[in-house]
């Protein structure tokens, strides 16, 4: 175990019909499937896609911080 940790970023859209929240907890469940070591991440943007003048899509951009095995 070293005193320190190395991280690296990656970018990731989710995406909801219900909401904000859901659209952040399916792109991190996805994630998960495959990246291990996830610690952290951010939201670097919010849009949606539009249906008949509603809401159809929320989406949002995040970036994801895992550290790289063994540090």
């Amino acid at each position: 175990m070293t005193d320190h940790h190395t991280y690296k970023k990656l970018e990731i859209v989710g995406s909801s019909r219900s909401s904000i929240e859901d659209a952040i907890e399916n792109a991190l469940a996805e994630c998960a499937r495959s990246v291990r070591n996830m610690d952290w991440f951010e939201v670097v943007d919010t849009r949606g896609h539009i249906e008949n003048g509603r809401v159809g899509h929320y989406q949002v951009t995040l970036k994801v911080g895992f550290r790289v095995s063994d540090s």
